[in-house]
Formats: structure tokens, sequence, C-alpha cells
């Protein structure tokens, strides 16, 4: 049964921060419990104060007493400190853990969209949204889960505890709230487009400045820093802008809401006055509901402190909820069956490049019905015009899309009924665009198989034929390639990769433009080490230069999204057509 058949329900703030926690999330409810006992050792002091004052208005004198209760005021102000500190420690556990499960489950969720989906996402937004937003949050989530929660509620409690002493008292209180909560509606009117707008204003920063630091080379080159330059200025300017607006808008509503809504002896005072002078109110409860007022309105202004980080952690978990929703390669996350060779068929292969974050656009149909029959052990390759399709076909072979219509199968079984590790197993991909980390060449290449030891991986670089070139580095295996291995050349890079790929030992071996950035000399070495790779094993091959797939078993001549002929070299030599004039056209420029 497939898991990423159907797009995951959005969900609130509550319920992803409690998914997202993991087996951390009890300590959430935890620090809520320690974070109400802070909170009621905050208020009660007032309460033991209330009492003294009752106490004193009915002539007692007793100095024992007060001193007995002026230290149980002193106890509740070490509860409330230490209750705090264990409340906090215990969400600030809970949250490190959450941001953590975030980012991993975020990385984990890329491995299983379509590459489509993901090249789609502009590399700055996301480092920003998995690193400076998630990070944002901390602080947000350690105080928002105990504080608000335990505020919220013990505001309630004492707001219900005052109509209880007296509710002409309590409205009394209540005057002044309305035009508070006015000026809060004038001050989060239009805050969630707002805050959408300032988000946006902020990927685009980050966007521009990735993509001036990334072309840098070519900006210099071509004498562009100042254009390019301007617009990151831009987009500075606008990022900041956009926040200097928004807050001179809620200035005044923000400076009304702060002063008023904490006066609430504003009203009480005059009013209950009135009534404790004509006889309707007891002193005792007039001074009790006072202390009570003074109290009562702290933890609730401490909650509404919390609105725009709530509103702020909203926004950034619906960020990452609507990447976590996006639909993932149909695959099953158990084998039911398993191919019985490695043979691949393609059964009518219909396919179209889709933005799923741009579904609104319009988008063409690059394959139309491919059908082909690759058997086991055999050679084939794809050769055609550039954006024929070829690379797509052995994306779709690679499972790194899914088809529209019509399927792919190994071994008699439909990839879709493969799960992903599985498929991983059996089939190993090099591209002409090979990405290496930022780590050593031994690394590197230890990817193909992480099990494998040091003697393993310098023997599979020997028949690559790239064990020379390693050696002659300053720290040969050991050696750091650098970012996307920028300390290396195009070919070396390359062959690296294949020496990754012969690691892996995949039975099926897909090579898109594998000999693309090397120069003649260093075609034959790879050549080479590419013989020893596939051999015994189903290999398609992607090539501009015809002459290197000469030998193929079957060549598939791919034009415009259609299958425009297919056979043996020579067999498309005597039909003549497309592959004939490509034929003449390479000869004509080796010639040259």
């Amino acid at each position: 049964m497939s898991n990423s058949n159907n797009t995951p329900a959005k969900k609130n703030l509550i319920q992803l921060i409690f998914e997202f926690a993991g087996e951390k999330k009890g300590q959430y409810f935890v620090s809520v419990f320690f974070a109400l006992l802070s909170v009621a050792c905050a208020i009660a002091p007032y309460l033991v104060i209330s009492k003294i004052i009752q106490e004193l208005l009915a002539g007692i004198r007793d100095w024992s007493l007060f001193l007995k209760q002026s230290g149980i005021i002193a106890l509740f102000w070490a509860g409330n400190v230490i209750f705090h500190a264990i409340s906090t420690s215990l969400s600030h556990v809970a949250t490190f853990n959450l941001l953590g499960n975030i980012r991993k489950k975020m990385c984990d969720k890329l491995t299983r969209l379509p590459l489509g989906t993901v090249l789609s996402m502009p590399s700055g937004s996301l480092k920003n949204i998995m690193i400076e937003r998630i990070d944002s949050m901390e602080t947000t989530l350690a105080h928002i889960v105990p504080e608000y929660t335990s505020n919220i509620i013990l505001s309630i409690v004492l707001m219900i505890y005052l109509f209880v002493q007296d509710w002409r008292l309590a409205l009394a209180c209540l005057a002044v709230l309305p035009i508070g909560f006015v000026a809060m509606c004038f001050m989060f009117k239009d805050s969630a487009t707002r805050f959408k707008y300032a988000l946006d204003k902020t990927k685009a920063l980050n966007d521009t400045a990735v993509e001036y630091i990334n072309g840098i080379e070519v900006i210099k080159a071509f004498g562009k820093s100042k254009s390019s330059y301007e617009r990151f200025v831009v987009a500075a300017k606008e990022g900041s802008d956009c926040y200097v607006e928004w807050m001179r808008d809620c200035i005044w509503p923000h400076a009304i809401a702060t002063v008023v809504t904490p006066s609430l002896l504003l009203s009480l005072l005059p009013i209950g006055g009135f009534m404790f002078l004509k006889g309707n109110v007891d002193a005792s409860v007039f001074i009790n509901v006072i202390i009570l007022a003074v109290c009562a309105i702290q933890p609730f202004l401490i909650a509404f402190s919390y609105h725009d980080d709530i509103a702020k952690a909203g926004a950034i978990f619906g960020e990452v909820g609507s990447i976590m929703s996006l639909k993932e390669l149909n695959r099953p996350s158990q084998d039911t069956k398993k191919p019985c060779d490695n043979s691949i068929k393609l059964n009518d292969v219909h396919f179209t490049y889709k933005n799923e974050l741009e579904a609104s656009k319009s988008s063409k149909e690059i394959l139309h019905g491919i059908s082909m029959n690759l058997p086991q052990g055999s050679y084939t390759a794809l050769v055609g015009p550039s954006g024929s399709g070829k690379s797509t076909i052995a994306r779709l072979i690679a499972s790194l899309w899914d088809v529209d219509s019509g399927s792919i199968e190994i071994g008699g079984i439909d990839i879709k009924n493969l799960s992903l590790q599985e498929y991983n197993r059996r089939v190993a991909y090099v591209s002409q665009d090979n990405f290496l980390f930022d780590m050593s060449i031994r690394d590197n290449i230890r990817l193909g198989r992480l099990d494998a030891s040091d003697k393993e991986v310098e023997e599979v670089a020997k028949a690559s034929g790239c064990y020379d070139f390693i050696m002659s580095l300053e720290n040969d295996f050991d050696t750091v390639v650098g970012s996307s291995g920028t300390h290396l050349s195009g070919g070396e890079r390359q062959r690296i990769a294949i020496a990754r790929a012969m690691m892996k030992d995949a039975p099926i071996v897909i090579l898109d433009e594998a000999t693309a950035y090397t120069d003649p000399e260093n075609e034959a070495l790879i050549q080479k080490s590419v013989a020893k790779l596939v051999k015994g094993k189903t290999l398609i091959v992607i090539a501009h230069r015809l002459s290197t797939i000469k030998d193929a078993d079957q060549i598939y001549v791919i034009n415009k999204g259609n299958i425009d002929s297919h056979g043996t070299h020579q067999e498309l030599l005597d039909k003549g057509g497309l592959y004939f004039n490509m034929w003449q056209a390479h000869i004509d420029s080796k010639d040259e």
C-alpha cells in the first residue's frame, strides 16, 4: 500500500507542534503543569496581601501572624522562580528535539519528492526555511507552549473568581477593555496578509543573495556587478520597508492597547468607590477585588504579548507544512514482489514536467507515448537532438519522476510497485552534472556503499582509472573536494562519480553524458572504466558523441519526445533518416 498517494490534510499549530515533538511531547505537558504552578505562585502573594489588609481593617495586630504570612509570600516567590526554571528547562529540551525533528523530516521528505518538485524550489528559500526560520522558533516555542497556556488558563480562573466575589465590580473592571479591544483590532488588521508579504520579501532577498553569490564568476566576467548588485539592494530595501511600514501603521493602536488594557482600576476605582460609599459593597470585598484586578490582568498581558510570536510560528509551520504536504513519488514502503530479472520495459510512457508549487502554470508534454524493450545485460544507447527527451527517459527509468501515463517495468514489475530502497539498490545513475560533497574523495566514493573498507575504495578507484590522479593530490584519498567538488576539474569529478557508481555495484547502470566534461585523452580512460563498471549489467547510455555508442546492442533515436527509429548502428545507417544525418555531422566535425 502506498504511503504517499494522498496529500496530507492541513494541521493547526498545536497539532504540528505535538506531531514534530515526537517522544518529547510529554515534556511539553509537564512543562505546562510547572508553568501553571509558577504563575499560581506569582499570583498567590497578592491573595495573601489581600488577606493581611482585611485583617488590618478588622483590627488584628498580631505581628507574629503577619511575619508568618510574609514568610508564606517569600515561599510563593521562591516557588515561582523554581517552577519557572523547571518549566522552561523542560520546554527547551522538547523544543530543541522538535526543531531537530522538523529538519530531519524535511530532509527525508525532499528525498521522497520528485526531482522536478525539489528543483522548482529556490535553494535560498529552502535554506532560509530549514535553517534561519526554524531556528528562529526556538525561543518562541520554548515559551509559548508553557507560558501562554498557563497564563491564559489562570487569567480565566481569576476572572471567574472576580465574578464570584462581586459580579458588579467584575463588570466594572472590564469596562475599559472594549477600548483596548478596538485598538487591538486595528493593530491586528490584515496582520496575516502583512506577515505573509514580509515573508515573501524575505524569501526574495534570500534568493537574490544566493543567486548573486552563485553567479559572481559570470557577473565579474561580463562586468555586470553594478546591475546585479542593484537587484540585491532593491530586494534588501523592500525586505526592510515592509516591516517598517507595518510597524508604523501599528504604533498608535499598539500604544493605546498597551496603555488602556491594563488600566482596570481606571473604571473599577470610581465605580467601586461609589458603591462602597452607598453601602452596596463591603470594604474587604472591594479591596480584595482591587488586588485581584491588578494581578488578574498581568497573566493576560503576558499571554497577549505572545500574539506576534504565535503568528510568526504559525506562518513558519505553514511553510513547513506546505512542503511536508507535497505529493511524493508513488512508491510502497515494502515490496510484495521481486523482479524476475533486470530487464527494463517502457509501455506507452507519457510525461510532462509539472511544478506542484506553481500548479496554475500550464505545462507542455515532453514524452508522447514512448515504448522500449531493454533485455537484461543489454547495452542500449539513447541519441537525438538536444531537448528531444533523452535525459527525461533516463531520469524516469532512474525513478526521479513518475510517469503521467503508461508504465516502466523492471523484471516484469511496475516500478511503482517497488520500494525506493529496493529500486535504489538495483539502479546506479551517473549524470553529466554529478554532485560531489564537501568531504574527502574517499568518503565521496564510499557513498556508493557505506560499509566499504579503505582498501575496497582504493581498488574501485584503480578500476575506474582515477587512482593515479588521486595519488598525485596533496592528501591523496583524504583530499577534501570542496563545495560541489570545485577543487577538481570537471573530468576528475566525473571519474570519481563513476567510481562511486562502481562501488554501488548495481545491476542496472544509467550513464547520462558520462564523458561530457572530458577531453579526448581522458575519454579513453573513462570508456575503459565504464566497460568494467557495466560488465554483465543492463546498461543505458545517453551520448552526443555517436562514435562512443556505435557498438551498442541497440540504439533508440529520440526526436521531439517520440521514437524516430531504433536498431543497431549499421541498421540505422542503412535506413538513412535522422540517425544517418547525425552520424554524417559527427564524422564531418571529427574530420574538421
